[in-house]
């Protein structure tokens, strides 16, 4: 877990982008990469493209372990349909990520500890595992003194994110459901994302 959350301090200088379109990403003001090299700047390979095409979308669902992201990967791989839309979908499909997209908490980092910490149900049930996948139709809620808590409340009334409309959101009862899978084109990433190159990546 320390890795993990050291790691979005540094993950948007590491990559060269506002990864996640934070006004205090610190990429705002330095905007190369750390280190005594940071500035140096040459034309990437094919593997360098995929690879920072890939370390891009495991950083910005805080940054998922390869492990657990190459056995995602190998799902999307499975299921019918176009392969980049799939592993979107599953990614989008993460608790973590939606008690994040729904604006519970100001960061992914801060979603997965608030639903390790078991501050969040899913149909009335509570859910401590970050990578639960949920179905479409499905409710999530802050249950507990977290629901009143002020960061949460800063949270869900932040303009920073705007809440995408593939959910359905009640945000007084700090409560929303999981209306349908997302299309890439649907997902309201700040920066571009390739899925298309993290599988060739894989696909080598």
């Amino acid at each position: 877990m320390a890795k993990r959350v050291n790691a979005k301090y540094k993950i948007d200088r590491r990559l060269g982008v506002n990864l996640w379109g934070r006004a205090k990403s610190p990429f705002n003001t330095r905007n190369y990469a750390p280190g005594e090299h940071g500035k140096n700047k040459s034309k990437p390979s094919d593997y360098c493209i995929q690879l920072y095409a890939k370390q891009k979308l495991k950083g910005y669902y805080g940054n998922i372990g390869e492990k657990q992201f190459k056995k995602i990967y190998q799902e999307a791989v499975r299921k019918k349909g176009d392969t980049s839309e799939n592993l979107i979908e599953l990614l989008e499909r993460r608790l973590d990520a939606v008690v994040y997209r729904m604006k519970f908490t100001p960061t992914v980092f801060a979603a997965r500890q608030l639903v390790n910490h078991g501050h969040i149900a899913v149909n009335g049930q509570r859910v401590n595992i970050p990578s639960y996948r949920l179905k479409d139709g499905d409710e999530i809620s802050i249950i507990g003194k977290m629901k009143d808590n002020v960061n949460t409340l800063v949270a869900t009334e932040s303009q920073e994110r705007d809440i995408p409309d593939y959910y359905e959101m009640d945000p007084k009862k700090i409560k929303g459901k999981f209306v349908r899978a997302p299309k890439l084109a649907d997902v309201p990433y700040p920066v571009n994302m390739e899925p298309n190159l993290v599988i060739e990546f894989y696909s080598r």
